[in-house]
């Protein structure tokens, strides 16, 4: 064989073998991450959080359901939720069935796009292209209101531009939230204003992390803003990290915990002021029906725990 064949041969074997895996092994290996935050006022209580963000349930996926239920386990004082919970309509009921196991739990949530409209076929090399802001969707809407209806009924607070205050713990959390920046139904304005001094701990809540959403909330004096939507990037390499974030987000916050300020965007590489916020990103526990790959980036929910910040 001439040697540029059998290098071509060589290349395209591994990047079957790089397919295969992403696509059968990696994006249903389901991770938890633990994270501390050191967020709390002295001397309280630590705080368990559980986050959970872009399921993307398809009817037939119960052994992701069955995974996110055994999360209840876990105890959390409160459930966090970013939204892209479903790609079918009739996916609704495995969704719910799944956030049962945490009733009783205080929870929020938000929406993102697919919770909205079905996706769409399209071409996956778009994804690593600059994020373009979508148009007017011609997808088919998705029963929407009965996915909220049934996160209501668990008790759980839609947060969809607007603020609340729940007892968690025994502890007053005030929270702010907005609908899905990435398909522009946010409207902070409605909500803007400085959070109340009564408050113990101080949270943003939104699906996609756009600058203008997290300088907006940071500035109002969000303590802790928790956000999905990136996939972490999805396709990563490693020692590089996300090849994107499909928002205004830089990679290396595509997920985890980092630190942000008002204008941070704007400040790469710069130590975040000591006022500075904490955000953290889901990879999200998902992929689009079109996608459905992970490389260097498994699927992943979020325990939180939240201890004094001294």
């Amino acid at each position: 064989m001439h040697p540029v064949a059998r290098a071509a041969s060589v290349v395209g074997a591994v990047g079957a073998l790089g397919l295969g895996y992403a696509s059968l092994v990696e994006r249903n290996a389901y991770a938890l991450r633990r994270v501390t935050v050191p967020v709390l006022p002295a001397r309280h209580r630590p705080l368990r959080v559980v986050h959970v963000s872009d399921l993307h349930l398809m009817p037939g996926q119960r052994r992701k359901a069955a995974w996110v239920a055994a999360l209840a386990e876990l105890r959390p004082d409160l459930v966090v939720n970013t939204g892209d919970n479903i790609s079918h309509a009739d996916a609704i009921p495995v969704a719910l069935e799944a956030f049962s196991a945490f009733e009783g739990v205080p929870g929020v949530f938000v929406m993102g796009s697919n919770d909205y409209f079905v996706p769409q076929p399209k071409n996956p090399f778009l994804y690593l292209l600059p994020p373009r802001a979508p148009g007017p969707s011609r997808s088919p809407r998705l029963p929407t209101e009965d996915l909220v209806k049934g996160m209501l009924d668990l008790g759980w607070t839609d947060l969809t531009n607007t603020r609340a205050t729940l007892a968690v713990a025994g502890s007053p959390v005030e929270f702010v939230g907005v609908d899905d920046p990435h398909l522009k139904y946010d409207r902070y304005g409605l909500v803007e204003g400085p959070f109340s001094p009564e408050a113990e701990l101080r949270v943003g809540v939104t699906h996609a992390p756009y600058q203008r959403i997290l300088d907006a909330m940071t500035r109002d004096g969000a303590e802790l803003v928790i956000a999905g939507h990136t996939h972490g990037g999805q396709l990563c390499l490693p020692g590089y990290g996300a090849l994107v974030t499909n928002c205004d987000l830089d990679r290396s916050r595509a997920k985890g915990l980092s630190r942000w300020w008002p204008g941070a965007g704007r400040s790469l590489g710069s130590p975040p002021p000591p006022e500075a916020a904490w955000l953290e990103v889901s990879a999200g526990l998902g992929t689009s029906p079109y996608a459905p790959v992970r490389f260097a980036c498994r699927p992943e929910a979020t325990l939180l725990t939240l201890v004094p910040a001294s």
